[in-house]
């Protein structure tokens, strides 16, 4: 029977016997133990195909762990850059870069870029910066961020960053609130308001002429807002945001009414009339519209434009008044106060014509001639020579010829306002009365005046006083109807005038038989009959004149 034979296991005594001991080789010191170094070399075989697939399958686990793990790490870390508040980088706004910035960081960006913006209001020649807020447009910081925070975090906005090689430039988002702007232009209005100015008159070279009126302009608001409301991006964008001013109408704008009024007021020429009641005639004299225009100054009425008002500078009338009426002659003059009180009546009543004035003389000067008495002089010029005394402190009746002497005015023997349309003439030489009424002759009576010794002054007096029964103690005499006409002593208390026939112990009538020649001591004696008819005529005020 045949039997497979089986090789015997070696024995083991038989086997290669193992060195007791191995000197290792000598080794770098730091260099690793390599395994050919412990073991002897045999020559490289080909590794089974079950060792092989094992090492490929390890490493593509190990690459599907480590590809998972990035893919992981990568979603963990999208999702929590997607739920924060930073922002993409590479997002600008306005040219500005708020990428990586958190939200409130990149609000607080935007907000101070924001502030460095102006827009210029703009009118007529003037300008204005102001920042934006003043009008009403503001930066929405939280949309524009809101809308920068979108970007990276969705699709079409990821493709948008990468087709713009990592770059997206946004619009900031801006609101508009018209009432801050309307706020804004109400406080800015007054600076653009000018007031029109209505129309007026002026005096110029004597001519009234119209000052026309000055339209004037205000801030139109409404007209403003509705621009501005209209586009406030584009008024943003542009920086500047054009005013828009109205014109404002004066309320008066037609003078020619009071122009007109006023020119024919000014065209008038005043007529001043003197009464000299000493040499009894009327001066004349014509004041010419371009002599007293200037006097004047003209103006609208307040409460109705369409009439004009005026005033007259008394200065400067009396001083051209004065000029004009020291022409009227060497020894006559008018008061300028009067003068010029007389001219505006006149103006304000518009009778251009000033006819209650009175002419006054100046004193004048005498040379003393050979043989000339105070008493002659005063003849002479119709002077008391008392009057005379006084006015020439110091000279008595001793005068030498060539003596310089001061004649006094006939106006301090007229010291009452005259009645101008009553006259009375005594003759001396004719010792007549006549007495005159509107330039008529009224009576016409015989009369005495004073003895020689006492004789009637020669003059023009005026009559001052009446008493129905004057005493004149010196004579003991009583005068009916007595009407006082002058002082013979300017310091004396007795006057001299006319009277009735007189009488001595309130008995005995004198003189009825002498009128016609002088008789009395100085008065001037009128018929009974006749004197108080004169007595109630006369009036105070009415001019007696003294002829020689």
């Amino acid at each position: 029977m045949n039997q497979k034979t089986i090789p015997a296991k070696p024995d083991r005594a038989a086997a290669p016997t193992r060195p007791a001991a191995i000197t290792p080789l000598p080794q770098p010191a730091e260099t690793p133990p390599e395994m050919w170094a412990y073991w002897p070399q045999s020559p490289t075989l080909p590794q089974p195909p079950s060792i092989r697939r094992r090492l490929t399958y390890l490493t593509l686990g190990w690459a599907i762990a480590l590809l998972l793990a990035l893919i992981v790490a990568l979603f963990t870390a999208g999702v929590l850059f997607y739920r924060s508040n930073v922002i993409v980088p590479g997002v600008y706004v306005a040219g500005v870069s708020i990428g990586g910035h958190s939200m409130p960081d990149a609000a607080a960006l935007l907000r101070a870029q924001s502030q460095e913006r102006g827009i210029v209001l703009e009118a007529d020649s003037s300008q204005q910066a102001l920042i934006p807020e003043a009008l009403g447009i503001s930066l929405d910081t939280a949309a524009t961020v809101s809308l920068a925070h979108r970007q990276g975090r969705s699709l079409e906005s990821l493709r948008r960053l990468i087709d713009n090689r990592g770059q997206i430039e946004l619009e900031p988002v801006w609101k508009f609130d018209p009432l801050p702007a309307r706020q804004t232009l109400q406080a800015l209005a007054p600076q653009f308001e000018l007031k029109p100015v209505d129309a007026d008159i002026r005096l110029v070279d004597g001519q009234v002429e119209a000052a026309p009126a000055v339209m004037g302009q205000s801030l139109d608001i409404e007209a403003t807002m509705a621009n501005l409301s209209q586009d406030p991006l584009h008024v943003l964008a542009e920086g500047r945001l054009p005013l828009i001013l109205k014109t404002v109408t004066a309320d008066l704008t037609d003078v020619s009414r009071p122009v007109d009024e006023a020119n024919e007021f000014l065209d008038h020429t005043i007529t001043v009339q003197a009464y000299d009641p000493i040499d009894e005639e009327t001066i004349s004299l014509k004041i010419e519209p371009d002599v007293w225009n200037p006097w004047i100054s003209v103006w609208l009425n307040e409460t109705d434009p369409t009439e004009f008002e005026w005033s007259l500078d008394a200065d400067q009338a009396q001083k051209s008044l004065t000029q004009q009426i020291e022409t009227i002659g060497p020894e006559q003059y008018l008061k300028p106060d009067e003068t010029v009180e007389a001219v505006t009546t006149a103006i304000t009543n518009q009778s251009w014509s000033a006819a209650d004035l009175r002419v006054f003389h100046h004193d004048q000067p005498h040379t003393v001639q050979f043989g000339e008495t105070l008493s002659s002089i005063g003849f002479d010029y119709g002077i008391p020579y008392p009057w005379i005394e006084q006015a020439n402190p110091g000279v008595n009746n001793s005068l030498s010829p060539g003596q310089e002497i001061i004649i006094p005015s006939p106006d301090a023997l007229l010291p009452l306002p005259v009645v101008k349309d009553k006259r009375i003439v005594v003759s001396l030489s004719e010792q007549k009365l006549w007495a005159y009424e509107q330039g008529q002759l009224k009576w016409e009576w015989p009369v005495s005046t004073g003895i020689s010794s006492s004789p009637t002054a020669p003059g023009v007096f005026q009559v001052q006083s009446h008493e129905t029964n004057a005493y004149a103690a010196s004579w003991n005499l009583w005068m009916p109807d007595f009407i006082g006409i002058y002082r013979p002593v300017p310091t004396a208390d007795f006057m001299n005038g006319f009277h009735g026939f007189p009488s001595r112990n309130g008995a005995t009538l004198l003189w009825t038989n002498d009128l016609g020649h002088p008789v009395t001591y100085g008065c001037i004696l009128v018929d009974s009959k006749h004197s108080g008819n004169l007595f109630e005529w006369a009036e105070a005020g009415v001019v007696v004149e003294i002829e020689k």
